[in-house]
């Protein structure tokens, strides 16, 4: 019987290329790929996957907090934590929240299913890239006297309201979207300042970013689509030469940049179609 799993990231390119990948192994079956929020929990609850494959930054939700809850509700249901991160800040609090994995997104395809594979069978597995001081820092915590990292002086419920504050929603609309009362959270809010030294809203966004909670702003092109569209339709034309036959389209390098082994694997170098004016 096959290994059931639910695929968890808010980028749709990569959760579809990560199930094309699966689709050639039938140890596994991908049941399901949703964005990442505050509704990942209810899917879990909903479709009870075997393993959740799930990336830690999601939108408007911290995803550590996301596998606390579904540990507490199902601690069947394993979790592997597939994410840019490499800091033992990190892989440690996502060892306590109860993570049974933990890989870097540039691993390669190989290394994937090894991951998948052990966490299946009930083993722990730490991606290599996070080095054995990491892992034995976990097991004997500030053994050296070094201070506990900012991260790790935060629960989770007060990551979230910080990642919710720092993406510009005020007490009220983080109330609603994790459905606490506004005296819950800036009673968290309160605590998490002070735990930080922070004075305003703009050192919560600045501790936000160093933490990685958030991303940073997008480029000023994109966020002025129309002009960038008009400088590159008056942009001059020139012909294609032998570099561009080796081009992947835009979709790929975004797919690239997610998770580039991966994407080798699944996206080859593609050909030009046909020259419709040169047709004509």
């Amino acid at each position: 019987m096959s290994t059931r799993l639910l695929i968890v990231d808010d980028n749709m390119l990569f959760r579809k290329g990560l199930a094309a990948l699966l689709a050639t192994h039938p140890d596994f079956t991908v049941i399901g790929d949703v964005r990442g929020g505050r509704d990942v929990v209810q899917h879990t609850l909903q479709l009870m996957p075997d393993i959740v494959v799930m990336d830690i930054l999601q939108a408007g939700v911290n995803g550590l907090e996301s596998v606390a809850q579904i540990k507490r509700r199902q601690p069947g249901i394993k979790v592997l934590l597939l994410t840019h991160f490499k800091t033992e800040d990190y892989v440690r609090t996502a060892l306590r929240a109860g993570a049974d994995g933990y890989l870097v997104k540039d691993s390669t395809p190989d290394e994937f299913m090894m991951a998948l594979a052990s966490v299946a069978m009930g083993k722990k597995y730490l991606s290599p890239d996070v080095s054995a001081h990491v892992v034995d820092s976990f097991l004997h915590p500030h053994q050296d006297g070094q201070p506990t990292s900012r991260l790790e002086q935060l629960t989770t419920r007060e990551r979230s309201i910080l990642q919710l504050i720092a993406e510009g929603r005020t007490n009220r609309r983080a109330a609603e979207y994790l459905s606490v009362s506004p005296k819950t959270v800036e009673k968290h809010r309160a605590s998490l300042m002070h735990k930080l030294g922070l004075v305003n809203a703009a050192e919560i966004t600045l501790v936000a970013l160093e933490m990685g909670l958030i991303e940073r702003p997008m480029p000023l092109a994109r966020l002025a689509p129309d002009r960038a569209r008009r400088e590159q339709l008056e942009a001059p034309v020139r012909p294609l030469d032998d570099d561009d036959l080796g081009a992947r389209p835009s979709l790929c390098a975004s797919a690239m940049e997610e998770f580039p082994a991966l994407s080798r694997a699944m996206y080859p170098p593609w050909s030009p179609g046909i020259d419709l004016a040169a047709a004509g």
